[in-house]
C-alpha cells in the first residue's frame, strides 16, 4: 500500500490514522506558519518529548519568513530525509521519527526523535563468575553497540546493519574484526538472516535457531552470551557477534563445542588453574552423562564390576526398593528436574528455598518411603551438580536431555547399551557444524597447536599464534619475542 501524501493536513492525518489503525498513541501537533499550518505527527511513547519541544517545535515557532537554500538547515536533528509516501511515513513514525508536514508543501521531513526505553547496565546473571568486568548487554540495541565499542575502540571493528521481521522490523547489528574474520563466514551470516521471510523476531535466541546448521540436534550450535567480554574476546578471535534489539544476548558464531566449557574468566587467572578449571568441566560432564547409567547398568547387569566392599551396604540399600533400578533412577531423574524448574520460575528467595528444602525433604522422604535407595540419591545428586559446571546454560540443558537415553539404554541393554549410546554421541558430534566449520574443533579435524587453547589454557607465550579455526588473514596475537623464564628462554 504506497499512497502519495497528500497536501491536505486533515485528510494527512485521517490516511495516517488508517493505516496505524486508530492508534491512540498517534499525537498530531500544529504550528502556525503565517498564512499556512505546519503539522507535526509522531507516536509519543517512541518520541523524546524535551528534544522534539527544542529542536522542532521550537525552532518552528521562531521560523523567520526568509526562505533557506535547504529547510533541514533549521532543525539540529542527526537524521532527517524527506518523506515519499504514507507508508514509509508509517514505518518511520513506528521507529520514533517525527513526521513534519506543512499544507504549503514547504515542510515534508521525517526527522529522528526516537528514545528507546532504558535501564542502567546491571550484572550479568546466566554467567557469573569472580574476575572480569561485572556488566551485562541490555535489550537496548544502542546501549550494547556502545559498550562492545568501549571493549574494542578498534577502527577494524565492523558493523553491519540488518533488519528482519516483515511485521516487526526488527534491528540487527552484525560485528566482526576486519583481518581477523574469514570473509565467507561474514557472507554466510548475512546471507542466512536475509534469506529469512518470517512475520517477526523477538530474541536472539530465536534468530539462532532459523540460522543455525542442523535444526534437528540438541546441541547449541552458537553460544548466546551476556557477557560484553566473552563478546570482545571472540570478536578479537575472529568471530562474529550479532545483536538483536530487544534481546540482552549477543550471538556468538561459529562455536566449537569446547568454547561452551570455556569462560572468559580462564584468561584472567593463571594457566595451571585454568587449565585445572577446564579439565574438571570436561570430567563433570563426562560423570553426569555416565554415572547414573554405569549404577542402572551395574546393579541390572553387572554385578561383577561392583567393589566388593561396596556390595553389602548397596544390597541393604535397595531391601525396601520394589522397583527395579531403571525406573528407580528415572523417578530420582525426574523428581531432580522438577525441582530445578520449580526453583527457576519461582521468584528467587522462594526459589531457593524450594531447591534446598525441597530436595532434602523429598529425597529423604523417598528412601524411608522404599521409592530410592540411599547410594542412588547420591549419584543423581553428584551427576545434577555437574551438569551445573557448563559455563553455558544451553549445554548444561543437554547434558541433562542426553543423560536419559543413556539411563534407558542402559537399563535394557547394560553396558553394550552405554557404549552404544557414547558410539551414536561421538558420531553425531563428529558430523556437526557451526556455520559449516567442525563443531569438535581442534579434536576433529585434530590440531594439536589450537590445543594450547581449548581443552587446555597454556601459558600466554604460547598463545601467540591465533586459533586457525576462523582462518582469517591476521593470526599473530602479538609480535614475536623471546620471553625468559626460569626454565630459559620460550620462543615458538
Amino acid at each position: 500500500m504506497k499512497n502519495d501524501l497528500p497536501a491536505d493536513i486533515i485528510e494527512l492525518e485521517q490516511l495516517l490514522q488508517e493505516a496505524l489503525n486508530d492508534n491512540p498513541n498517534l499525537i498530531a501537533k500544529y504550528v502556525m506558519l503565517g498564512q499556512q499550518t505546519a503539522a507535526i505527527y509522531y507516536i509519543e511513547t517512541l518520541v523524546d518529548q524535551d528534544l522534539l519541544q527544542r529542536d522542532i517545535i521550537q525552532p518552528l515557532v521562531n521560523l523567520v519568513d526568509v526562505p533557506l537554500v535547504n529547510e533541514t538547515e533549521r532543525f539540529p536533528v542527526a537524521g532527517i530525509v524527506e518523506a515519499e509516501d504514507v507508508e514509509a511515513v508509517v514505518e518511520k513514525l513506528l521507529f520514533g521519527w517525527v513526521y513534519l508536514h506543512s499544507d504549503d508543501s514547504r515542510f515534508n521531513l521525517l526527522l529522528n526523535m526516537y528514545k528507546p526505553p532504558d535501564r542502567s547496565y546491571s550484572k550479568p546473571d546466566a554467567e557469573n563468575q569472580v574476575l572480569g568486568p561485572q556488566i551485562a548487554f541490555t535489550e537496548i540495541l544502542r546501549s550494547n553497540i556502545a559498550l562492545l565499542q568501549m571493549y574494542l575502540p578498534s577502527p577494524n571493528l565492523c558493523q553491519e546493519n540488518l533488519e528482519i521481521g516483515q511485521g516487526s522490523k526488527t534491528q540487527l547489528a552484525m560485528f566482526y574484526i576486519k583481518d581477523l574474520i574469514n570473509d565467507e563466514l561474514v557472507k554466510r551470516v548475512r546471507d542466512r538472516i536475509n534469506s529469512l521471510e518470517i512475520d517477526g523476531l523477538i530474541a536472539s535466541a530465536q534468530l539462532v535457531q532459523l540460522i543455525e546448521d542442523n535444526k534437528f540436534t540438541i546441541f547449541p550450535q552458537f553460544i548466546l552470551t551476556e557477557r560484553v567480554d566473552r563478546a570482545s574476546f571472540s570478536l578479537s578471535e575472529g568471530k562474529i557477534v550479532v545483536f538483536v534489539s530487544g534481546s540482552p544476548f549477543a550471538i556468538v558464531c561459529p562455536s566449537t563445542m569446547m568454547d561452551f566449557f570455556s569462560s572468559p574468566e580462564d584468561h584472567m587467572v593463571r594457566w595451571n588453574m585454568a587449565t585445572f578449571i577446564r579439565l574438571l568441566r570436561v570430567g563433570a560432564m563426562v560423570l553426569s552423562l555416565l554415572f547414573t547409567p554405569l549404577y542402572v547398568a551395574a546393579l541390572t547387569y553387572h554385578y561383577e564390576i561392583i567393589p566388593s566392599a561396596m556390595v553389602v551396604p548397596l544390597a541393604e540399600s535397595r531391601t525396601r526398593v520394589p522397583f527395579p533400578p531403571l525406573m528407580e533412577a528415572l523417578f530420582l531423574e525426574i523428581t531432580i528436574e522438577l525441582l530445578r524448574e520449580a526453583g527457576a520460575r519461582l521468584p528467587s528467595k522462594i526459589g531457593q528455598t524450594i531447591g534446598i528444602v525441597g530436595g532434602i525433604v523429598i529425597g529423604q522422604a523417598a528412601v524411608q518411603a522404599g521409592f530410592t535407595s540411599n547410594i542412588l540419591i547420591i549419584i543423581v545428586a553428584l551427576g545434577t551438580l555437574s551438569s551445573f559446571i557448563a559455563p553455558i546454560y544451553l549445554m548444561g540443558i543437554t547434558i541433562r536431555i542426553i543423560r536419559y537415553p543413556i539411563i534407558i539404554l542402559a537399563g535394557f541393554y547394560g553396558g553394550i547399551g552405554i557404549m552404544i549410546s557414547i558410539c551414536f554421541l561421538v558420531i553425531h558430534l563428529l558430523r556437526a557444524t557451526s556455520l559449516d566449520q567442525p563443531y569438535l574443533y581442534p579434536l576433529y579435524p585434530f590440531r594439536k597447536e589450537d590445543l594450547k587453547d581449548s581443552i587446555l589454557r597454556l601459558p600466554f607465550a604460547f598463545l601467540r599464534r591465533r586459533s586457525s579455526y576462523t582462518k582469517g588473514e591476521d593470526t599473530y596475537r602479538f609480535e614475536k619475542q623471546e620471553l625468559s623464564t626460569n626454565h630459559g628462554d620460550i620462543d615458538e
